[in-house]
Parts: C-alpha cells; sequence; structure tokens
C-alpha cells in the first residue's frame, strides 16, 4: 500500500508541478474554448491571476515530489482541485476525466494522512497554549 501512495503522490506532484509551470512557461498550448469557458479563462490569463494559480500549483507540486510538508501541499491544492473540477462540470466538460483523475489521487494521498490531519479538525473547543 506504502508503495501505491508513493506513486500517486509522486503523479499528483508531476501534475501539478508541470502544470503550475506551464502558467509562466506557457509550453504546453492548446486552443482556448468558446463561450463561458473561454470568456472566464481569458479573465484569469489578462489579469495575471492565472499566474497566482500556476505559483499554488507549482508549488503544492514540488512539495509533493520533494515529500516536504505533504499536508500543507494537499491542503493548498485542495481547493484547486475544486475549482479545476467546477470549471470542467459547470463550463467545459472536456477534459473532465482528468481532474476526476486528479481528485482520485489526491484522496488516495490524503486518505492514508487523514488521522494526522484532522485529528483536531471536529475538536468542539480549542486547547490552550498553556
Amino acid at each position: 500500500m506504502k508503495i501505491v501512495v508513493l506513486i500517486v503522490r509522486l503523479l499528483l506532484g508531476l501534475v501539478f508541478f508541470v502544470f503550475g509551470l506551464n502558467a509562466f512557461l506557457q509550453f504546453l498550448k492548446g486552443p482556448i474554448p468558446g463561450g463561458l469557458a473561454g470568456h472566464f479563462l481569458q479573465a484569469l490569463f489578462q489579469s495575471h491571476y492565472g499566474l497566482a494559480i500556476g505559483a499554488v500549483q507549482a508549488v503544492g507540486g514540488a512539495l509533493l515530489l520533494i515529500n516536504r510538508y505533504v499536508p500543507l501541499a494537499l491542503t493548498i491544492l485542495g481547493p484547486v482541485i475544486v475549482n479545476i473540477l467546477l470549471y470542467h462540470l459547470l463550463l467545459n466538460h472536456e477534459g473532465i476525466g482528468g481532474a476526476l483523475i486528479v481528485a482520485v489521487f489526491w484522496f488516495g494521498v490524503v486518505l492514508p494522512l487523514s488521522p494526522v490531519l484532522f485529528r483536531d479538525l471536529y475538536r468542539l473547543k480549542a486547547s490552550s497554549a498553556s
């Protein structure tokens, strides 16, 4: 099981590192879709908001690849994955398969860590620091 989690973590890290760097280097080019999906992407690119998303993806992917601060990487990549899923569900149905695979990979890395990650999430009262 550890080997499967390792492979999934590395694949997830590679995907986000490559696509995060693509926001800056633009080595993967494709057509901009029409309709609302295209307008949405144009707004992201023209406002440079896409660079911030790319930076988060690249940093999160790099952390997963080097196996450092993995819970932090998963935490910052979680909302990115939600946005990717929502984009493909609501605006552009093409690519939904890749988005679902990334979400499954994320859960595959999170679930073995969940006792550590979510230990205090449902605590009724915060413990004092004293």
